[in-house]
């Protein structure tokens, strides 16, 4: 894929972006996790998805990820949010949106439709995390770890085989980006995808978007022994079905 480009956003920030154009064709948005990027299997799937069904693809880097310019500690779920939102309405304009958001990625996802409501007509997430950063870190710390973080202004966390820099002032911007006791009203297919095996992320969260939209065509897919990322082959083939199923 050599279709990547950088948007220049402000003097100091560029974005990288991966599109495939498609004139007055509805837009797939890919919004990846945290510490993610656009190197991975899915928004690879996802891309050529798009060139095959004669769809628009848009998928960016926040800044501090990827490509992108600036550092991960000085970005929050609102500037990331509003990254997002800048390069939808520079790409996609005024073409119709199915927003693809994975992990944080559907947390950013729900924050644009306040902004793009007439333009979604659809949204998948795939162990989607909205609100895990008071929910699944913050509220799970020790009080050592709490202490060291309003102290320092910043922690190392460790999770699996990664180290995550969190600071204090994402933690507390997360807390400005609530989601889940928001209503959707808007009539549009929403569908969630969720490992059952995902130690990151439970399968509640899922549950708890689909009770956002009130007049959406809901559903829940749990893979079963699937993790977190569903970047197997065999979880991308059912991905992509159910992204069709929205299509249709």
């Amino acid at each position: 894929m050599n279709n990547f480009n950088y948007l220049k956003i402000t003097n100091f920030k560029r974005i990288r972006y991966l599109k495939y154009s498609q004139k007055n064709s509805d837009y797939i948005v890919f919004l990846h996790g945290f510490m993610s990027d656009l190197e991975g299997k899915k928004p690879r799937t996802f891309f050529s998805f798009a060139k095959k069904n004669k769809l628009g693809f848009l998928g960016l880097e926040y800044s501090g990820h990827g490509k992108s310019t600036g550092k991960f500690i000085k970005g929050n779920i609102s500037k990331w949010s509003n990254e997002a939102s800048f390069l939808i309405k520079k790409i996609v304009k005024n073409n119709r949106i199915i927003l693809v958001g994975s992990s944080m990625g559907a947390w950013i996802s729900l924050n644009q439709f306040k902004i793009f409501k007439k333009q979604i007509i659809g949204f998948l997430g795939i162990g989607s995390a909205p609100e895990f950063l008071e929910r699944i870190m913050w509220n799970k710390f020790s009080k050592k770890m709490k202490n060291d973080l309003k102290k320092h202004g910043i922690i190392k966390l460790k999770h699996g085989d990664y180290e995550y820099p969190i600071t204090l002032q994402l933690i507390k911007d997360g807390r400005k980006n609530k989601v889940l006791n928001k209503k959707i009203y808007q009539n549009l297919k929403v569908t969630m995808i969720h490992g059952s095996k995902d130690k990151s992320v439970p399968v509640s969260y899922s549950k708890k978007v689909l009770k956002i939209f009130k007049n959406a065509k809901k559903k829940l897919v749990i893979v079963k022994n699937g993790d977190h990322s569903l970047s197997s082959s065999k979880s991308l083939n059912l991905i992509k079905k159910e992204l069709k199923l929205i299509f249709s």
